[in-house]
This record gives structure tokens, C-alpha cells and sequence, in this order.
């Protein structure tokens, strides 16, 4: 008989979980909306904001970081965005990841002048509660009812995620 050790199980069982987990949680997503968590966040003026407040509008979260070149390339993209759709109902929730230096994200938030709410996801809880978001960039994006719609991992599609967006402005 071969002895196992004891921690090797252990990181092998969680392995097993987190990948039947995020299977699952794509399965679940890919065929239709569901409920996107009921977050909340303190946003960098202090204020503190939630997707709760948001649901009636388009939402699109986006998860990002100052140390990733993808999420800094694409930025200007996402503001373009938010801008073009704001007055049609259309709002933009940019979420730094808990390893980003928040001294980093702030500088880079005034800088630029963004636009939307950035939030500094400094313990986590907001990309986990997102399915346990760790590559940046990923968006998701969320209709009126407060659904998840689509989730993009790596950069948008623009064009297409501009449609998609054009045809949740136009729903109900």
C-alpha cells in the first residue's frame, strides 16, 4: 500500500472542487441569465455604491488591474463606451483586483479621468462572488433585471459587446 500524504489530498481535493466549481458555474451561466450578486462596494470618493442601486440600467463590470497591460490598453475603449451609452440608461462599475496597489489605482483612476465608479476589490469578495474572476481583464455585463448577460474574459469583443449592449438598451 502507498501512503498518500495527507496535504497533497487536501490540495488535490480542492483542485477537484474549484474545477467541478467553475465548470459548473459555466455551465450555469452559458445557457441563460441569472441573478448577478448583490454586491456592494466603496468607490474611490468614499462613497459606497451597490449593483442593487444600479438594476434598471445596463450594467458593465469590469474587472481590472493597473499592473495589467490588456486592462490599461483597453481602458480608453471602455470609456469611449460608457460615454456613448450613459444617456441611454447605460453605467460602468471598474473593479481593481485585491492585488492591485490601491496608491496605484487611485493615480491612475485621477489621471484619466475615468468616468464610471472604480472600486478596489481589496479583500476579493467581489470577483468571488463574480465566480471567482482572477483574469483581468473580465467583463460581465448585466441587463436591466439585474442578470448576467455575457462574461468576457480577456479583452471585449467592442463591436460585439457594443451590440449586445444596443439591443439590452432597447429591451423593457
Amino acid at each position: 500500500m502507498v501512503a498518500v500524504n495527507p496535504a497533497r489530498r487536501r490540495i488535490t481535493a480542492v483542485a477537484v472542487v474549484a474545477a467541478l466549481g467553475a465548470g459548473a458555474w459555466a455551465a450555469w451561466h452559458a445557457g441563460r441569465p441569472v441573478p448577478a450578486p448583490a454586491v456592494s462596494y466603496t468607490l474611490l470618493d468614499g462613497s459606497t455604491a451597490g449593483l442593487k442601486q444600479l438594476q434598471g440600467k445596463v450594467v458593465l463590470v469590469n474587472f481590472w488591474a493597473t499592473t495589467c497591460a490588456i486592462c490599461l490598453a483597453e481602458m480608453p475603449r471602455m470609456v469611449a463606451t460608457h460615454l456613448k451609452y450613459q444617456p441611454r440608461g447605460f453605467e460602468t462599475v471598474a473593479v481593481a483586483m485585491r492585488w492591485d496597489p490601491p496608491a496605484h489605482v487611485i493615480r491612475y483612476a485621477q489621471a484619466r479621468r475615468l468616468p464610471f465608479g472604480v472600486a478596489i476589490d481589496t479583500t476579493g469578495e467581489i470577483a468571488r462572488r463574480f465566480g471567482d474572476v482572477e483574469v483581468t481583464p473580465t467583463s460581465v455585463l448585466i441587463n436591466r433585471r439585474g442578470e448576467i448577460v455575457k462574461r468576457f474574459v480577456g479583452e471585449p469583443d467592442f463591436p460585439r459587446l457594443h451590440e449586445l449592449v444596443e439591443k439590452l438598451l432597447a429591451e423593457a
